[in-house]
């Protein structure tokens, strides 16, 4: 293992990591990080808008680059390889830190690392966890993805699930914005629905009790509209009756995949919506039924980041897999490119 710069600009987070790969401990393989949100550009639009990420990293990579290095005391020079991003994501993002890596890789003389952000986050739990081990049971959940994967090994992914339209983040996001309650929305919806009764507001449930572990979450969406338009419910209860109905289709989806999963050592729930608290605890109590630990890593590390996309790197370097310096950007990669399309899915599955 090895000494790797990683480099994440894939949405509308900026940021840069040194990860010391022989590390033992989830303090020792993060040597540094740091991470620039761009809340407040997208706040007046309601949510992200490629053109201004974009902008922004490019603005913020290079000089994020350096204060890292200084930060961790070390030089570029020391680095084993750089880490990028190179999709999925908004590419005009994705392009910044792919192009910003191939600059240092070529400047230190050092090998690339194209990384998948998905993968990132599937590793991320081993990141974190430094004993778990292959296969193991994935929900990846976040702003622009909703699957669920068993983890086989390093590169080897089949997905048992996929979202036919919306993400659970985007749900998040989109109900946060029904009801006025600014940017981040996921964040938002669950500080609200603490307040709320989940019980006052009935919501539907997409898909659940359905033979195949797909997940849906237009139509509670437009529910949350419908419930908000009749001005007989109140934010926190319409909130936290949507937070649960999420829940608990992603309780029953999760539940379907598992008896469709062959062994795993544990249940793992990463990305950004893996921060919310319900959530987790709900997951905990399905890991216990089907006798597996969770493996959830710490809310930073759920979001986007790079020591997540540092320590996918680190990994893939130790297996002895680099990339070409004319690695393209990619705005869309599954994790299982031979899966099966889903009925009904659009291109996000």
């Amino acid at each position: 293992m090895a000494l790797i710069l990683g480099i994440e600009s894939s949405c509308d987070e900026t940021a840069v990591a040194v990860i010391d790969g022989a590390g033992t401990t989830l303090a020792a393989r993060i040597v540094a990080q740091r991470v620039a949100s761009q809340d407040e550009e997208h706040r007046p639009y309601g949510g992200v808008v490629p053109e201004i990420a974009a902008r922004a990293h490019a603005e913020t990579l290079a000089p994020m680059v350096g204060a890292v290095l200084e930060e961790a005391g070390l030089t570029l020079e020391q680095m084993d390889a750089i880490a990028a991003t190179a999709g999925p994501g908004l590419i005009g993002g994705v392009m910044v830190g792919l192009v910003t890596a191939k600059a240092l890789a070529m400047a230190a003389d050092k090998p690339l690392l194209a990384v998948n952000h998905l993968e990132g986050h599937a590793l991320s739990a081993r990141l974190a966890e430094p004993g778990l081990e292959f296969p193991y049971l994935l929900l990846l959940a976040s702003g622009g993805h909703c699957q669920i994967l068993e983890v086989r090994g390093l590169g080897r992914y089949r997905r048992l699930a996929t979202t036919i339209d919306d993400a659970l983040g985007e749900a998040f996001d989109k109900t946060a914005k029904i009801l006025g309650l600014g940017f981040p929305g996921g964040p938002a919806v669950e500080r609200l629905a603490r307040e709320g009764d989940a019980k006052a507001v009935p919501l539907p449930r997409p898909l659940l009790g359905s033979a195949e572990p797909h997940f849906s979450f237009a139509g509670l969406k437009s529910a949350v509209m419908r419930a908000r338009d009749v001005g007989l419910h109140k934010p926190e209860d319409i909130a936290a009756s949507f937070q649960q109905a999420a829940i608990d289709c992603v309780i029953d989806r999760t539940r379907r995949a598992m008896a469709a999963a062959g062994p795993v050592t544990a249940l793992v729930v990463a990305g950004g919506v893996a921060a919310n608290a319900s959530l987790r605890g709900a997951l905990i109590a399905l890991a216990e039924e089907a006798g597996l630990p969770l493996v959830a890593p710490p809310p930073k590390l759920c979001t986007d980041n790079a020591a997540m996309i540092g320590w996918a790197g680190a990994e893939r370097f130790a297996a002895g897999l680099t990339d070409p310096l004319d690695t393209v950007a990619r705005p869309r990669w599954p994790l299982d490119p031979d899966a099966e399309p889903v009925r009904g899915a659009g291109v996000k599955a």
